[in-house]
Formats: C-alpha cells, structure tokens, sequence
C-alpha cells in the first residue's frame, strides 16, 4: 500500500524545492548558458562563469518568476486579467506572459520610464498606464486599480511563485555545473532572484555560498539583515534601476536572512566597468543591474585574494539605454582604475608649466583643463592614465615633492560628474553663492517646477546638466542666497521634491569654480 506524501511546510526549504522542481517556467523561457569567462577568468586568476539570462526573449530573467506565477492562477482569475507595476524588465515578463496565457495585462509604469521600455512592453500586448514619478507612485496606482478591476497582482519579486520561478536559474546551475563551486554572485533588489537560486542550491549544494550584490545607496536588503528587520530607505541610487528598491519584500527578506551568506557593495565606477568586462568576453551590452554580479566577483577577488576558485554570477539584464553608453564608457575607465582625476596648483612663473608636464613624462593624458584666473597661481585639472589604483597616489606624491599641491580626486563625484566638464575658473560676480547637485526625473516640465519654487531674489550663477540617457539627471546649480535669507533657503530645500547634495564645501569647486 503507497504511503500517504505529506506537504512540507509552506516556506521551507523543502516546500521550495518542490516548487522550484515543478515550475512552469519552460513555456516562455530557455536554459540559458553557463558561459566561461575566458578573459576575465584570466585577469582575476580565478574561473568565472556567467549565468546568461540576458539571452531571454526578453533580455532578463523576470519572464521565469511571472510566467509561473501566473500559470498558477485559475482560469477565473487569467479571464479578469492580471496587473503588475515596473519600470521595465517585469513589465516585459508580465505581458509575454499574458500573451501566451491569452489573458488581459494591465502593467502600471512610472512617466519618467524610457520610451523603449514603454514599447517593449505595448509590443507584447500590455496595456500601459503611466502615473507618477517613481515606483512607488506606480505601485500605489496599481493597487487601486486592482481593486477596483479585480484584476490579480503579480507582484515583481514578493511572491512564492515569482521566487520559485527565480529559482529556477538555481537549478539550472547546478546542473550546468557539477563540478567545484565557491560562490554564486546575485544581483539584489527586491530579493526574489537571490532567495529562488538560494533557496535551490541551499538545498542540493549547501557548501556553495550565495553572495548578494548591492549598490552602495540602494542596500536595502543589506541593511535590513543587519539591523534583523526591514529597513525602508528614504532615497534610492537610481544607475542600476533595477535593483533600485527602496523597500524589500517581508518574504524575500525572511529567505535571504536564512541562506545569503553575505552582502557585496559596489559603486556606479564598478558597475561600469563590469558592463565592459562582459562586453570584452562576450560583446553584449548587459544593463547595469545585469553587470552587478560580476562587479561583485571582482572586488571579492580583490579584497579576498582569492586564487583558482570557481565564481558564478547570473547576467541578469540586458535591457540597457543606448544613450546611457556614453556614461559607461566615460566611467569604466575609473571603475577599472585606469585613470586618475588630480586638481594641481602651479606657480604662475615662466617654465612652471614646462617642469609640470615633464613630471608628467610618457604617461597618457586623458584629459586636461587650464584657465590663467590668478596673477600668481594656475589651477589646472588633469586625468592620467594609470594600471593601478595606487598609481594615483604615487604621481600626487611626485607632484607634490616638485613643489606643485595636488589634490587627488579620483572618487571625488562632483569632479567625475559634473567639474571635469566645466573647468573655467572663477567669478567675483558669483557672491553668497552655494553649490548644491539635484537629481530630476527625465521628463517635461521637471526644471521648471523647480525654478518655479524658488524664491524670486534667489539668483542661479551656475548651471551644468549633462543628458546621460537615463531615467533621472543629474544637475549642478549654484543659487546665490544673501546671508540673510540662509534659514528661508534651508527651509526650501528641506520641502523640495528632489533629492540634493550640498556641494559648496566641496574642495573642487573651491579650486575651479568658486
């Protein structure tokens, strides 16, 4: 007589397993490569392996999580229809998912999402409702519009039927790969990748350790692990969007406490030139929460010096801007450390210049920025080019020796960003002025309403944007503000509707602009 199977727990390992196992997800998706990164392999010493969701109809992974979410509704509920809110990848997920199920897709989006992704998805058959500014705006329209529809919620990430079908790639790895195993590298936003591989590969190979990678200003999930409980962030970096999560899911976050092993912070630099790393191996242009994963494995290599291990990462996206190359490009240079950023101050006497660009010698010269703007000293901005990042302290040491004051600034973010692009001195007319950078949604009408709220004897003496083809720029202003008017201006800041950082005792603008 067969034996009655009991169901695990809902939630456990076990119950995951069994959901991972029985996943509908290959109606939609395929079993993506485990590629060699033969180059990079080289580079770190190490073997690097390459999980490439990227080669998904749809560029991502997203497809696996909300296909098998809603093949798992009743034929009830697909006749209703379901909804979703996204700024891109599951919104594609959500609406190839439909169209194969012969459901209704309403998918909420930001208006400031590009219009590339707006298509994308309305050429899936989605119907697209653009309302508010961010996420959240969207989520919170998405949910009303569900109750009043009746229409089913698939959620991006908070859901067990969305990490199941994550978990999948988990599963897929560990196939693809019996052999030796150190660590898998996952992206991390709302959690739903890192707990569906985690929650597989805990299971059937508890000795590989799962690394999640965050953005240094978007680590809600890091931080909430530490602090053992969730921690909602105020403001979220918005370079890698999608992982930019201001708020991760109660249940992701209950898996990712029991099975990730640790937390990987990387910046924009490191993700840039992760994009590139890939790009050398395999000539796609990943995303930049699709790079995540290997600028990860990078400064792990680094800071662990580790030699001959086996290193796993999932490319989780593809669906990358083409504008936003640009920016890449300017910035991999110094997440690969091969270029430095230096403020020098040189005597305004004759072969002063000469004896500065010989200390220079045969080194590359990236970039160089002068204007005569003192009878006495010269500032001039210069970027060389080096093979390591100690490098940079090395050549201000030399400068320094010859008599020239160096300031270093190659992880200084207002001489990246904005400074590099606007050397040209000082002003006298530029009095009681204070230097402030804001992030603005791309989107019609943003500059105006910020104009608009200023006070009108509050003067704009400085301005510097650069179109970087993201969703959110970034803008330098300098806002002459009478002492007097100091508590008004706070005040201001304090009710306004973008994100800012005070820049006015930054060293560089006191070298360049001020």
């Amino acid at each position: 007589m067969a034996r009655n199977q009991r169901k695990p727990p809902a939630g456990s390992r076990e119950d995951y397993l069994q959901r991972i196992l029985t996943a509908r997800v290959y109606d939609v998706a395929r079993e993506t490569p485990l590629d060699h990164a033969r180059a990079l392999s080289r580079r770190l010493g190490n073997h690097v392996l390459l999980k490439r969701e990227d080669q998904q109809s749809v560029f991502s992974f997203k497809l696996r999580g909300a296909y098998n979410k809603m093949a798992h509704l009743s034929p009830a509920q697909l006749a209703r229809g379901v909804i979703c809110s996204s700024a891109g990848n599951h919104a594609q997920g959500v609406a190839l998912a439909a169209r194969r199920l012969g459901c209704r897709a309403v998918v909420v989006m930001p208006v400031t999402t590009p219009r590339v992704k707006v298509d994308a998805v309305q050429a899936l058959g989605g119907e697209v409702v653009l309302h508010g500014d961010s996420y959240s705006d969207a989520y919170e329209h998405a949910l009303k519009l569900q109750r009043r529809e009746r229409l089913s919620f698939v959620h991006p990430f908070d859901d067990p039927d969305v990490i199941a079908g994550q978990g999948t790639i988990g599963m897929e790895i560990a196939r693809q790969h019996q052999g030796p195993l150190h660590a898998v590298f996952i992206a991390v936003g709302g959690g739903g990748l890192i707990s569906g591989v985690a929650a597989y590969l805990k299971s059937v190979r508890p000795d590989v350790r799962i690394v999640g990678v965050q953005m240094r200003d978007s680590d809600a999930m890091a931080r909430s692990v530490r602090a053992g409980k969730r921690v909602e962030l105020a403001e979220v970096g918005l370079f890698s969007d999608g992982t930019a999560v201001k708020l991760v899911g109660e249940e992701t976050f209950r898996l990712a406490r029991q099975w990730v092993d640790e937390f990987v912070h990387v910046d924009t630099d490191e993700v840039c030139a992760a994009i590139k790393d890939v790009f050398q191996d395999t000539r796609t242009v990943l995303e930049p929460a699709g790079a995540l994963g290997v600028a990860g494995i990078k400064q792990y290599v680094a800071k662990r010096k580790i030699k001959g291990q086996t290193l796993a990462t999932v490319t989780c996206g593809a669906n990358m801007n083409f504008d936003r190359l640009r920016f890449v490009a300017e910035r991999a240079e110094f997440g690969e450390q091969r270029e430095a950023l230096f403020a020098v101050t040189i005597p305004e006497r004759r072969g002063s210049f000469r004896q500065f660009c010989e200390l220079i010698g045969p080194r590359a010269v990236t970039e160089f920025n002068y204007r005569i703007s003192d009878e006495h000293l010269a500032h001039v901005f210069v970027g060389i080019a080096i093979a390591r990042r100690d490098e940079a302290q090395r050549i201000a040491r030399l400068f320094e020796r010859h008599g020239f004051p160096t300031l270093d600034l190659t992880d200084d973010e207002l001489a990246k960003e904005h400074v590099r692009h606007m050397v040209g001195g000082h002003s006298e007319l530029a009095r009681h002025e204070r230097l402030l950078s804001f992030v603005f949604p791309e989107r019609p009408g943003a500059l105006m309403r910020f104009l608009s709220a200023m006070h009108p004897g509050w003067n704009i003496s400085l301005f510097h944007y650069r179109n970087q083809g993201a969703d959110y720029g970034r803008i330098l202003v300098g806002i002459q503000v009478p002492a007097s008017d100091r508590a008004a201006f706070d005040e201001f800041l304090a009710t306004l509707a973008y994100p800012y950082t005070e820049e006015t005792r930054n060293p560089v603008y006191a070298l360049f602009l001020r």
